[in-house]
């Protein structure tokens, strides 16, 4: 293979065009015979891995760019996962691409069309993709619920890929944002430290019923390690965990109740409750939180959510 070809190759994970091979000194001719030998397969129409056996993630992503033409960038899931925001492989692959362009039907790809992506495609990342941010949005733009939507901004925030600022920043240079409103509310509980929709719906009970405010994600150093409270009343040595759907992993649940044992020996009382806790019982939640903290020395009430408030009554027991 001329060098040159070759070299462009390897810049792009093992796959070439036809339109770069010809570019590149080498012939339709010399093309088909690769192809004929093996040496070359077809991974869509005009786009070749330039080396035996199935091809890696990497090179499908290259595939799908390169085969949706000028402009094309990896978009939605798959910039995601591409930036491991996500460890969920995405099938189909997304590429965004200008608006002013049209891209016939690749099978295994999703075509989505933009006028920002010029702006949105990440300056120098390769393969071509959107900025996390612009994925991001994205991806809450394409979410069937809003809980779906503001799981991807705890993701990306609580994974520390982006920040609250950026997203708002991203979210202000669109024009045109579903969700808008209760999007930036959810940045402003992001920005607090609610890194799931668990802790949204408990921040949500301790605003409602006038709890005081507690420290989120707050970060404790012991034994050379730092270990993080979901919710830390950092005044009344009392910290509340929530625990999501999903049952923990037992090394998970290990940690958390040495963690808690550790706690309690230096006087911090913790309150766990699930999802069905938070979801299906919040105004109990919040008077037996508040009744811990007026046993830790806090001398406030907590206050009726309103007219139905069932503070004084549990659904649960």
């Amino acid at each position: 293979m001329p060098e040159q070809a070759s070299e462009l190759a390897a810049s792009q994970d093992g796959v070439i065009t036809r339109c770069q091979a010809l570019g590149s000194g080498i012939t339709d001719s010399a093309i088909k015979a690769r192809v004929r030998s093996g040496r070359w397969r077809p991974i869509s129409q005009g786009v070749y891995a330039t080396f035996t056996g199935e091809p890696h993630r990497r090179s499908l992503w290259w595939a799908a760019v390169l085969g949706a033409g000028s402009g094309a960038t990896l978009s939605y899931q798959s910039a995601a996962e591409l930036d491991r925001m996500t460890g969920t492989f995405s099938v189909p692959i997304h590429v965004t691409v200008p608006r002013r362009r049209r891209v016939d039907r690749i099978p295994g790809l999703v075509v989505h069309y933009s006028m920002r992506i010029d702006e949105a495609r990440h300056p120098c990342l390769q393969p071509p993709r959107t900025r996390i941010e612009e994925t991001v949005l994205d991806l809450t733009q394409a979410a069937g619920t809003f809980d779906e939507a503001f799981g991807w901004l705890c993701r990306a925030v609580g994974g520390r890929f982006t920040t609250p600022q950026r997203l708002r920043a991203a979210m202000d240079a669109r024009s045109r944002v579903r969700r808008r409103v209760g999007l930036d509310i959810a940045l402003n509980d992001v920005s607090e430290g609610a890194h799931s929709l668990l802790e949204l719906l408990y921040l949500k009970i301790e605003r409602s019923h006038g709890l005081p405010h507690a420290s989120r994600q707050a970060r404790l150093s012991r034994g050379g390690r730092n270990q993080y409270r979901d919710s830390l009343y950092e005044g009344y040595g009392v910290a509340v965990e929530l625990d999501g759907r999903v049952a923990h992993p037992i090394e998970v649940r290990w940690r958390d109740m040495r963690r808690d044992n550790a706690g309690a020996a230096e006087g911090i009382l913790t309150l766990r409750y699930g999802y069905a806790d938070v979801t299906e019982r919040p105004c109990a939640v919040a008077a037996e939180v508040g009744r811990v903290l007026q046993s830790r020395r806090w001398h406030g009430k907590p206050r009726p959510c309103g007219p139905e408030c069932m503070m004084g009554k549990d659904p649960g027991r």
